[in-house]
């Protein structure tokens, strides 16, 4: 009996949600938010291009210490404020014997430049009669040390050790949006190999800022002009709207979970990543692969898939023709209420689905072309879908724990 007790599969539950957007923080918030109509954009600040800023947070609940609070940038604000709500929604946070061995797995990109000190030494390098020495002057004495064109990318994992106590073990992905799958691929894959009970695991994005919109401008990938849903960006030429997002996430051992009592949103049953060339035709393909490794789990009666579409083109016509060549399944995208995360877009994705499987049905369409259908049957599956608005696609699957 005990034999046969190890070799039953362990289970990968979400035990913990952490999410913070435009949409306002947590669970509650962002379900009300995905029913309603999407809310104004901010289509001014960085006009013609469109950004869904972060809703007002009280950082003194998550980040006590002003002085912490000081020395993070938002992106690192609003990550480390997820991290703490999803520790607080899986009844672990303050908890230093399971933090300690708490597994952190983080997708970051490479932080916020210092957009002051980039103009000031631009604006004296014309004027210097010396530029290199300038050059060298300015960065030893005006950029900090967690600097290096941008901040480090592991400052996320760090201040959220600082500040929430999580010292297991910790990585940090880069890599835009397939850091994310991947930071959720190996803490699902850790679980299951015996390798980790518990971890910490999401990323988080500021679209407000310089850093972003230039690399976003220059690779052509922004809508411009007044904000429109998704689809139907989509179908004039596509854009992506950047977004502010933070999502964590809290994935346990079942039975590590059972022992604590804890409850699930969601048992994460698979997760799987692909790089597709970006030729005609490969990225759907691509999606149609991973799809058929997960085609055994699946019941088609109760299962609905949210999109992480970007907007972005040549990307989000592929996606389509992958959805369309399902369209018997009902489906989402979030990218109208919320923009798009890069980094933190499939975590909160995946948050969503869990919340979705916790409600038992998808939240409304938003959609006025009529690609996303209604759904009447009972919601017992989610499949969630990543396509980076440059490289990278991903899969999960995610299951109602009854």
């Amino acid at each position: 009996m005990a034999e046969k007790a190890a070799e039953r599969p362990r289970e990968a539950w979400i035990t913990g949600v952490g999410i913070v957007s435009t949409l306002g923080e947590g669970p509650q918030a962002h379900w009300q938010g995905l029913n309603a109509a999407p809310g104004p954009a901010d289509v001014t600040t960085w006009a013609p291009f469109v950004i869904h800023p972060i809703a007002a947070l009280d950082l003194d609940k998550q980040i006590p210490k002003k002085g912490d609070q000081r020395q993070m940038e938002a992106w690192q604000r609003i990550g480390t404020y997820a991290a703490g709500l999803a520790l607080d929604s899986a009844g672990v946070k303050g908890n230093a014997e399971l933090l300690a061995r708490m597994d952190m797995i983080v997708a970051a990109g490479g932080g916020e430049r210092d957009a002051a000190v980039d103009a000031m030494i631009l604006s004296g390098l014309r004027n210097s009669d010396r530029p290199e020495a300038f050059l060298n002057e300015r960065l030893m004495n005006d950029l900090r040390p967690t600097l290096f064109l941008a901040q480090l990318s592991n400052l996320v994992a760090g201040n959220i050790s600082i500040v929430h106590g999580v010292t297991g073990s910790s990585r940090t992905f880069m890599g835009e949006e397939s850091a994310s799958v991947d930071a959720i691929r190996v803490a699902h894959a850790r679980i299951a190999a015996g390798q980790s009970e518990i971890a910490l695991v999401g990323g988080s994005a500021n679209a407000d800022q310089i850093s972003t919109m230039l690399l976003l401008v220059m690779g052509h990938r922004l809508w411009r002009g007044e904000l429109r849903p998704l689809w139907e960006r989509a179908a004039a030429g596509g854009g992506m709207a950047s977004g502010s997002l933070g999502a964590f996430l809290v994935i346990e051992e079942k039975s590590h979970a059972l022992a604590r009592a804890a409850t699930p949103f969601a048992r994460l049953s698979a997760v799987l990543s692909g790089h597709a060339q970006r030729t005609p035709g490969a990225i759907t393909a691509m999606l149609d692969g991973l799809w058929e490794r997960i085609t055994p789990k699946l019941d088609t009666q109760g299962l609905g898939i949210i999109s992480g579409a970007t907007g972005a083109e040549p990307a989000t016509a592929e996606e389509r023709a992958f959805l369309a060549a399902r369209a018997a399944i009902a489906m989402r995208t979030t990218g109208s209420h919320l923009g798009h995360g890069v980094e933190a877009q499939f975590p909160m994705n995946v948050a969503l689905a869990a919340l979705a499987l916790q409600q038992g049905r998808l939240f409304a369409s938003s959609d006025p072309t009529g690609f996303e259908r209604a759904m009447d049957a009972p919601l017992r599956q989610v499949a969630v879908t990543s396509v980076g608005h440059w490289r990278g696609e991903g899969l999960a699957l995610l299951e109602a724990v009854r």
